[in-house]
């Protein structure tokens, strides 16, 4: 098994239990403790988890405000960064749309939209897409941000099963040279994998120059919407991106 899956077994398994010691993962996942110390200490490099001794924990993101209460920041922002993504989908596509607040705001723009199809794992998106006339597939499983969106084992397990033309998400924070964090990791992995182009929406409060936890960088995407223009450096280290500003 490669690197990258065993990796991902053992995210999965420190989402379940937040901290395990190397001789639970040795005897769990069937790999000799080389292998797993071996995977531990590149995953601690890359800051996706936390070894202590003997042991190993899931790395700490920072925590958000609640949802309901992020819904309302940056509101002029995240509609202008929304209308941009929107433009980019087609009649007939089908999309990923994620759980943030900032995705939330695409919503309006897709009355015109003909033939769509939406995956999602925002309960409030599926409720209110379905009072268009859209196809939505709900992805399931548990709600881990309070009151609508939804994470875990089955949500992965059934992102799985699709694959779309677009997939449109935003994350709390993203370093100024491209790096993006890892919340919600293995389901935003799985989302960037089975879709063919992928976009990140972001402004300029998710900025920071330090990420406990880092999902990809921005060559896993076809395009960054912000409300911010990148420092050159930063565009020309990926010249396949497609980088769009968002400004009044």
């Amino acid at each position: 098994m490669s690197q990258k899956l065993r990796q991902d077994q053992i995210l999965d398994i420190l989402q379940k239990r937040g901290y395990v010691t190397v001789r639970y993962l040795v005897d769990t996942l069937h790999y000799s403790s080389a292998t797993i110390n071996r995977d531990l200490n590149h995953m601690q490099v890359l800051g996706l988890v936390k070894r202590t001794y003997g042991g190993v924990e899931a790395a700490k993101a920072a925590r958000l405000p609640a949802l309901t209460e992020r819904q309302f920041y940056m509101k002029k922002e995240k509609r202008r960064i929304a209308r941009e993504a929107a433009g980019l989908i087609r009649s007939g596509e089908t999309v990923f749309l994620d759980g943030s607040t900032t995705v939330q705001y695409i919503l309006p723009f897709l009355a015109e939209k003909k033939q769509l199809r939406v995956i999602t794992n925002n309960l409030r998106l599926a409720i209110e897409l379905g009072d268009m006339d859209v196809d939505v597939i709900c992805l399931g499983g548990h709600i881990t941000e309070r009151p609508h969106v939804l994470d875990g084992e089955e949500t992965v397990e059934n992102a799985r099963k699709f694959t779309a033309h677009k997939m449109f998400f935003s994350v709390d924070s993203i370093t100024p040279d491209g790096f993006i964090n890892g919340a919600h990791y293995l389901l935003y992995k799985t989302m960037l994998q089975n879709a063919d182009e992928a976009y990140l929406l972001t402004d300029k409060t998710k900025l920071t120059n330090r990420l406990e936890v880092k999902l990809c960088d921005f060559s896993a995407l076809a395009g960054v919407i912000s409300d911010f223009d990148f420092p050159a450096e930063t565009k020309e280290a990926y010249p396949g991106v497609d980088f769009i500003c968002a400004k009044e």
